[in-house]
């Protein structure tokens, strides 16, 4: 990497040209450390679905050259001179937002997703310095301190990486929610966030359900910890399971009929979405009333919560289950994020770009 003499630095990266393009081998500059910023040599970077809805510009206007990636996992190799909360050599972190106002109601309570001023994207936004945000598709990033997160030691980098986004979407509502021994946790869908959300809810004593469209994922859900699996994929099945579980992470990235599973809540229970299905969705009335069940959403996490992930996770033994993909291979395994082929997370080398 270039002298930090450099008023921006060059640095290897993939980005999409425009919306909807193959992403393409680039350079990009960063800047080098301010008093309060850390520089992270990047070592992985997850696959997120939403790396690709932006790409594709499916969330509205994008920003071109678009470098995504918000699963960052990295060592640190330089610091501003007034940064307290890390050091070079540590093993750190970046999610979904680079930049929070700090001092908003949101922000002071640790939900800086909800920043009043608007949380800076780690991609695809425009910083306060002007510049577009580009991603952990590169090999460094600059970040200022307080949005960098400790990754323990016990958790391998790259097994890391998609507990930034995938991970503390899930840790978050369980704990909101109060997942603990004896209550009934089911999750919707066995994806990024789906195998993440049993490992978690297991840890955390609940009575973990599985719940797919499909058996083929069975040997796998009892594997990462269920202790039940089923198939429902008619109205018999919901049936049999009506009123046996206490919470529903939906991690489906697809609509669902929502008075079909509020069905299987108990009283008080709460059917959380996390994944973002394509237009509208509906529920009745008598769905909510008739056992005062809850329809909810939760989105990310903020830094408290994100470093509460990590932790918990480093504590527990728990890491995303990865495949490892080459940086020239970043457009083929985009293409089977969408045909469903991952288990569970790509993530990119880093050292291949």
């Amino acid at each position: 990497m270039p002298t930090a003499n450099a008023a921006l630095e060059k640095v290897r990266a993939y980005a999409a040209p425009k919306a909807g393009s193959a992403l393409e081998p680039t350079v990009i500059r960063r800047r080098p450390p301010g008093p309060h910023d850390v520089l992270i040599e990047i070592r992985y970077t997850g696959i997120c679905h939403s790396d690709i809805d932006q790409v594709r510009g499916d969330w509205g206007q994008g920003i071109y050259p678009m470098v995504p990636g918000h699963e960052i996992a990295g060592v640190v190799t330089a610091v501003g001179e007034r940064v307290t909360r890390h050091a070079v050599g540590d093993r750190v972190g970046v999610g979904c937002y680079v930049e929070s106002c700090g001092s908003c109601v949101n922000c002071a309570a640790g939900a800086e997703q909800f920043c009043a001023r608007g949380m800076t994207s780690t991609y695809n936004a425009v910083g306060t310095d002007g510049e577009p945000t580009m991603g952990g598709y590169s090999t460094h990033i600059t970040v200022e301190e307080r949005h960098v997160l400790r990754i323990p030691d016990s958790i391998p980098l790259h097994r890391a990486a998609p507990l930034l986004c995938a991970g503390v979407t899930v840790y978050a509502p369980l704990r909101r929610w109060r997942a603990a021994r004896g209550t009934r946790v089911a999750v919707v869908g066995m994806g990024g966030l789906g195998h993440l959300g049993i490992r978690l809810a297991r840890a955390m004593g609940a009575e973990v359900t599985m719940l797919s469209g499909s058996p083929r994922k069975e040997d796998d859900a009892r594997r990462l910890g269920a202790h039940h699996f089923h198939t429902l994929p008619g109205p018999e099945e919901f049936a049999a399971q009506a009123g046996s579980h206490d919470l529903i992470l939906n991690t489906a990235p697809a609509g669902v009929d929502q008075d079909a599973y509020l069905s299987l809540l108990a009283v008080d229970g709460v059917l959380v979405h996390l994944g973002i299905a394509d237009g509208p969705t509906s529920v009745g009335p008598f769905s909510l009333v008739y056992g005062r069940k809850v329809v909810a959403g939760s989105m990310i996490g903020g830094l408290r919560e994100t470093q509460d992930t990590l932790d918990f996770c480093g504590a527990a033994g728990i890491g995303a289950e990865v495949e490892l993909v080459d940086a020239a291979r970043v457009n083929e395994a985009f293409a089977k994020v969408v045909a469903g082929e991952v288990r569970y997370r790509f993530v990119i080398d880093a050292a291949t770009l």
